[in-house]
């Protein structure tokens, strides 16, 4: 073969392998799976769609959300964590990891995945049936303590809302053995438990439960944090109804261990630049009273070592 035929066979060969890398490198960026480990319509769900949205023009790939509820969040985070280290598949969940490992409902904790960054934290809202007559959480305490066993209340164990009123049994001073406890799989079933009259009381928040609480059906009876929220203006904070708690669900991006720290870094640069733009701030705040908390990387480690730590404590309070 001529000298000519030979280097261009050379060039059309070198062609193919950097076209094959280029395209292989689309595929990956192109198809990162965004593991939701519940169900759809929950608060989880609502947030990190929204904030998949937000980031995905400041990421160059797109996020595919996908629900993957089962046993508390652990079904979802166990597939995370048996995946391929590769960029492929990311984690949105929340203090679930660590709540689930220390009720030993799963066999790790958030140790073992890469933290990527604390994004938000929601503000917590007891709710409760319009039908059960009670407008406050300073009334539930005195409805409870006079009628100790009466009010069934509906708890994901292991989850989020399963330490908020873990935190309120301890905080008023009422005995657990004073409420009825019914466990269901996630938050959408508890909403439904609660129109359908099976449960009184839920831990919500806006995403899950804001147009509930518009048209009537459920009762928030105070917002669980330092002050009150823009959409709920005339529900009180549980402080100023003399219940010292406060209680916010975090929303938490995690990779699989020993994943490529420059996607890492790519992935929370992305959603930091998301969520420093004050419209997206005020909508969050607005339309899901959620407060922006952005700590990215190595400051989302020590935020999560600082959360295990005072999750343990708190949890062992209380039977």
């Amino acid at each position: 073969m001529p000298r000519l035929g030979y280097s261009w066979l050379l060039v059309s060969l070198l062609w193919i392998v950097l076209a094959g890398s280029a395209l292989a490198e689309e595929e990956r960026r192109d198809d990162v799976s965004l593991i939701i480990p519940f169900g759809p319509g929950g608060a989880s769900d609502v947030l990190f769609r929204d904030l998949a949205r937000a980031a995905e023009p400041h990421l160059g790939f797109s996020l595919q959300p996908v629900n993957r509820p089962g046993n508390g969040g652990v079904r979802g985070a166990l597939e995370v964590k048996e995946a391929e280290p590769d960029g492929h598949t990311l984690l949105a969940s929340h203090q679930a990891l660590s709540l689930s490992f220390l009720s030993g409902a799963a066999p790790f904790s958030h140790v073992a995945f890469e933290p990527v960054a604390l994004l938000t934290r929601t503000v917590n809202i007891p709710a409760a049936s319009r039908s059960l007559g009670i407008t406050s959480a300073a009334e539930l305490v005195v409805h409870i303590q006079e009628h100790p066993g009466a009010l069934r209340v509906g708890m994901i164990r292991g989850a989020t809302d399963h330490f908020f009123w873990r935190q309120f049994s301890r905080t008023t001073g009422l005995p657990v053995s004073d409420i009825g406890w019914v466990g269901y799989p996630d938050t959408g079933a508890q909403v439904a438990a609660l129109l359908a009259g099976e449960i009184d009381l839920a831990m919500l928040n806006l995403p899950s439960g804001e147009l509930l609480f518009t048209h009537g059906a459920l009762v928030p009876l105070g917002v669980a944090d330092q002050s009150r929220i823009s959409a709920l203006p005339k529900v009180p904070t549980l402080k100023e109804q003399g219940i010292d708690l406060v209680n916010t669900t975090d929303r938490e991006l995690f990779a699989p261990r020993g994943s490529d720290p420059a996607f890492l870094e790519q992935v929370a640069a992305a959603f930091g630049k998301a969520l420093e733009q004050p419209t997206r701030v005020e909508h969050l705040e607005r339309d899901y009273g959620t407060r922006v908390d952005f700590r990215p990387l190595e400051k989302h480690a020590a935020y999560l070592e600082a959360q295990a730590y005072n999750l343990a404590s708190r949890m062992s309070e209380v039977p």
